[in-house]
């Protein structure tokens, strides 16, 4: 029975893949209107600097994002991100419930980090600067994703379109007062890295 759910397994993979194309970036070929972000091809990770020695990185495992997309007017795109602040993920969750207290992201009374666009500058054919204002810790500021569009594809297992983006962010994290350390022991740069998939809205 193990061999045969294997193989199964095995023809359906097969099957799925050669249904599946390369994705595109032409206009034409990508269907504009509501899109929404599929979790399980989503990622949030940060990075920030402890005492100068490397590079600590965390992640955020609850996230959802909104977007209006139209590939032949992407500077007219709408892009809506949350993040659930006590979803804060480092790997040591006696460290995830320090960094939820008050002095951190205050996951109580702060319960999610938002980003909502303003204005898309278009840098070249597959990149763009999403700029915005981001909520953190109720404190709201100018952020900008530096994006670059990986393009669209049919999603056979979700029998709808998809489309495909990574970006960076950097920010200070004093500006939002998280963290109080003193000394050098942390930095105040946080690098932010996304990735995510979009699905087609079922509604459109």
């Amino acid at each position: 029975m193990t061999v045969l759910r294997s193989l199964t397994l095995v023809l359906i993979a097969t099957l799925l893949s050669a249904c599946v194309s390369a994705p595109t970036l032409e206009p034409a070929r990508l269907p504009p209107g509501e899109w929404r972000l599929d979790p399980a091809h989503a990622s949030a990770l940060w990075r920030i600097r402890h005492m100068g020695l490397s590079w600590y990185t965390g992640r955020f495992d609850a996230i959802d994002a909104q977007l209006n997309f139209d590939a032949a007017r992407p500077e007219d795109a709408q892009l809506t991100a949350i993040i659930e602040s006590a979803s804060i993920s480092t790997g040591d969750p006696e460290f995830d419930q320090t960094l939820c207290r008050a002095s951190w992201f205050d996951c109580a009374a702060h319960p999610q980090i938002v980003f909502r666009s303003e204005d898309i500058e278009v840098t070249g054919p597959d990149t763009g600067l999403i700029h915005g204002q981001l909520t953190v810790k109720g404190v709201t500021r100018p952020a900008v994703l530096e994006t670059q569009f990986y393009g669209g594809v049919f999603n056979p297992l979700e029998a709808r379109q998809a489309l495909g983006f990574g970006a960076d962010m950097t920010i200070n994290r004093t500006e939002f007062g998280v963290g109080r350390l003193p000394g050098n022991l942390i930095g105040d740069t946080v690098v932010i890295r996304i990735e995510a998939e979009f699905l087609r809205d079922r509604g459109d």
